[in-house]
């Protein structure tokens, strides 16, 4: 039987759990179990055995949890006792599990022990960890920090390469940490370095819309996808790929420009060829149901994401326990919001809550912010309130976070004054 590269994987996550996640590791009570637990990890070696450890702890979260504040505080010690693919190992996991400060730590050693091996490999894994760890935090001026560190590494074969990738990542971390007008004078001269390049001009396209210059970001993307499909130097297949992205992103434009048609026809034409995509039908059925159009056909769209995105999951993971399969938060929102806008409020409110209690794709804002108006069009105003404040807590997590935040403030105002 030939396997493809996921089965692989996760048949050495099996492999790891029955090695290593026996019933010793699941019952483990004491600070010595877990100790010897962590030190195992020394034992990894090679790519595919790493990756099978990291799935195999991320799918034991409680226990790796234990494992990560017992290893924390040994690597503390004078002679640390990781190596450094073990380092390797827990900086990922923590990184999965969004433990900011456990993550940085293990990163950082794995980092000093790259460098004392004299791995450009080693290095370039534990730079981009952190830097993508900072961003996907917000915390932007510490990414960017990093990339400005990595691009001044002395150069070998694997961190040259890199270069222009961590470059290109460090002008769109400035742009999402505000800094666009420094982001687009990189991209100017980018431009001047490789012009006619539609990789710049997709980066051009990324800071403008950043920056809520939306309509120039529509011409940006437009023409990307133009050049796109004249590169006389791209494969049919990967030319597709790449214009199936761009289309994606084109679509969020168009609705950042209120033109919505021009928006689901992007998607439209992505649905074409893959019409069972949980994203694309989420995404499609979402637009039309935020701005009130064909409620019923959006409503079908987005119960056709959360089942298709379901049989994915159940596919990828046949062994999935009934407490972790867990349907997709915003397309639970999706579907809320659909039936609110149907003015279907007690159903819309049912899965609106589904989707605030599903762990912490939930916790966002514009989810609380629809499960608000669910609840007040409920007559329910101690409810809403309490789902807005709840929301105001959330972390921002994308641009238009500042603008809900003050409607939602707008909101608890307004109710509270009743």
């Amino acid at each position: 039987m030939r396997l493809s590269s996921r089965s692989t994987t996760r048949w050495l996550a099996l492999l790891v759990l029955a090695l290593v996640f026996t019933s010793p590791l699941r019952a483990a009570e004491s600070e010595e179990e877990l100790r010897k637990q962590a030190l195992k990890l020394n034992e990894i070696t090679g790519e595919g055995p790493m990756a099978g450890q990291i799935l195999a702890l991320i799918e034991n979260q409680g226990e790796a949890k234990k494992i990560l504040g017992v290893a924390a505080k040994m690597a503390k010690d004078k002679n640390q006792p990781f190596n450094v693919n073990a380092t390797y190992i827990l900086a990922r996991v923590a990184h999965r599990l969004k433990d900011i400060d456990t993550s940085v730590q293990f990163y950082k050693l794995f980092r000093t022990q790259a460098a004392e091996l004299g791995s450009g490999t080693k290095l370039v894994q534990a730079y981009t960890g952190m830097i993508e760890l900072y961003a996907q935090n917000r915390k932007f001026d510490e990414s960017e920090k990093l990339c400005r560190e990595f691009l001044e590494l002395p150069n070998n074969q694997q961190i040259r390469s890199r270069k222009v990738a961590v470059l290109q990542r460090m002008i769109q971390i400035m742009a999402r940490g505000g800094k666009t007008e420094e982001a687009m004078k990189l991209v100017d001269n980018l431009m001047k370095a490789a012009e006619g390049d539609w990789q710049v001009l997709e980066l051009k396209g990324y800071v403008q819309r950043e920056a809520g210059e939306f309509d120039k970001a529509v011409k940006t993307y437009e023409e990307v996808l133009d050049k796109i499909k004249n590169e006389k130097e791209l494969k049919d297949d990967v030319k597709e790929e790449l214009c199936n992205e761009i289309r994606y992103i084109l679509s969020g434009v168009y609705v950042d420009t209120k033109q919505i048609d021009k928006g689901a026809e992007q998607l439209k034409k992505l649905l074409e060829k893959e019409p069972d995509s949980p994203t694309y039908c989420n995404d499609l059925g979402y637009i039309w149901a935020d701005h009130d159009m064909n409620l019923d056909e959006a409503e079908k769209l987005i119960r056709k994401a959360i089942d298709e995105d379901r049989k994915q999951r159940r596919k990828a993971n046949p062994d999935i326990k009934p407490d972790q399969d867990k349907d997709n938060a915003a397309y639970l929102d999706s579907l809320g919001w659909v039936l609110f806008k149907q003015k279907k409020y007690k159903e819309a409110k049912e899965f609106l809550n589904q989707a605030v209690e599903g762990g912490e794709e939930g916790q966002h804002l514009e989810i609380y912010d629809h499960l608000g108006d669910a609840c007040m069009a409920l007559g329910e105003k101690t409810e809403a309130v309490a789902a807005w404040k709840k929301g105001l807590e959330c972390p921002p997590a994308s641009r238009r976070d500042a603008q809900r935040k003050t409607e939602v403030e707008k909101k608890i105002k307004t109710a509270e004054e009743k």
